[in-house]
């Protein structure tokens, strides 16, 4: 298997993934959207609320935030050594917010969250809250806690996880350049050269099938099809883990269950035998 990199930043990454099949990827998308770990407000201590949005919406609001994770120094509840209901520092952060409006209508934004670990902490100050008008106040204890995308969306470390085929373009030289193809196209895959239509963009095709169905010619001279073993894999981090480390992590989880199942499947072997 061959992994090229196409792009990358700080959120985002893109893979062109060759010598594969559709349940290795597969896989591989779902182990990063249910089971890689990261950081999110499990539970609410509310001490006060005076504003107009009831305690379980407040909740719900920063539930839903991004947390910058650290899988380096916390522990998954179920796996802390604590074994506490209530957690331990080792597995738990407290949040705490406590704002006023005191001189007329004011927006609570998440950078008002005071963490006691400044590493755990909002992936933006800019998320709207709450707003509250004039005298009106909220005080409230938030815990965070480590968990997985298969018990709750708000656990799910990447805000888009998704791959497609190779496309695969062929033109041939019975081609009359009429431009149909180009102006169809949703994802400006094609260019018009004099009277020649080429393919600018191959990896912004989605295989829609457009380009062919307008063309006018019979047969048509465009042939769109995808290899089979040849995938672009993309990923959009919400910003609590870099996108290499959400990979990573997602790789070493595979590689952990095909592990067990191979064991389990060798314990079956002796057991039939």
């Amino acid at each position: 298997m061959e992994i090229e990199v196409l792009e990358k930043d700080e959120k985002n990454m893109r893979l062109l993934i060759r010598g594969t099949n559709v349940p290795h990827v597969n896989a591989l998308r779902r182990i990063i959207m249910t089971e890689v770990p990261c950081m999110a407000v499990d539970e609410i201590v509310m001490l006060e609320n005076s504003s107009i949005l009831q305690d379980e919406i407040v909740a719900h609001r920063l539930g839903l935030i991004p947390l910058k994770t650290d899988l380096d120094s916390y522990n998954l509840p179920e796996e802390c050594p604590c074994k506490s209901e209530f957690g331990c520092n080792l597995c738990r952060v407290t949040l705490t917010l406590d704002v006023e409006a005191k001189e007329g209508t004011k927006t609570v934004y998440s950078d008002e969250l005071k963490s006691e670990n400044p590493e755990i902490a909002p992936v933006s100050g800019k998320i709207p809250l709450v707003k509250l008008a004039k005298e009106q106040k909220i005080r409230l204890e938030a815990y965070v806690r480590l968990g997985k995308g298969k018990n709750h969306a708000k656990w799910q470390p990447v805000s888009m996880c998704t791959y497609k085929y190779m496309p695969k373009i062929e033109i041939s030289k019975n081609c009359d350049g009429c431009g149909k193809c180009v102006d169809i196209c949703p994802r400006n895959v094609y260019a018009k050269t004099e009277n020649k239509v080429e393919i600018r963009n191959l990896m912004a095709c989605i295989l829609c099938m457009d380009c062919v169905e307008a063309c006018t010619q019979n047969p048509p001279p465009i042939e769109v099809s995808w290899e089979k073993d040849t995938f672009i894999f993309s990923l959009e981090s919400s910003g609590a883990l870099s996108p290499e480390r959400i990979l990573s992590e997602a790789i070493k989880i595979l590689d952990k269950q095909l592990k067990e199942f191979e064991s389990q499947i060798k314990v079956k072997k002796i057991e039939e035998s």
